[in-house]
């Protein structure tokens, strides 16, 4: 019986570790098809979104290493993978601040597009 329990305890360890990560990449993967199905054209247009995500990273970015180093908050290492960024900040918090915004514009430009009647699946389905 302790064997089973220390089995599980481990698989779970290695679950809580890559949690986060798995979450950021299926919010990646779930808005992937909005770039094709509605046009959304946040990939397509790479200075663009470097422009959207460039302010959003340095001001997160200053703004969590600075609340880390005053103790507002702390990264606890069994939700980690362990990579830490200088200044202690865990790679998932960069993660975070690339992925959510990328994730948003995919939304909002499909939202547009499909508002506006211009998305590529309403093309196609007013053309049969």
């Amino acid at each position: 019986m302790m064997r089973y329990q220390r089995i599980t305890a481990e698989k779970a360890d290695a679950v809580d570790r890559y949690q986060y990560v798995v979450v950021m990449t299926a919010c990646l993967v779930l808005t992937l098809p909005l770039e094709f199905l509605f046009g959304a054209r946040v990939w397509r247009r790479p200075k663009r979104l470097l422009v959207a995500i460039v302010p959003v990273l340095a001001v997160f970015t200053f703004w969590d290493l600075w609340a880390s180093a005053h103790g507002t908050w702390t990264f606890d290492r069994r939700y980690t993978v362990g990579v830490t960024l200088p200044g202690g900040m865990a790679v998932e918090e960069l993660l975070f601040f690339v992925t959510i915004p990328i994730c948003t514009l995919l939304t909002l430009e499909a939202v547009r597009n499909i508002l506006a009647g211009c998305a590529p699946i309403q093309q196609r389905r007013r053309a049969h």
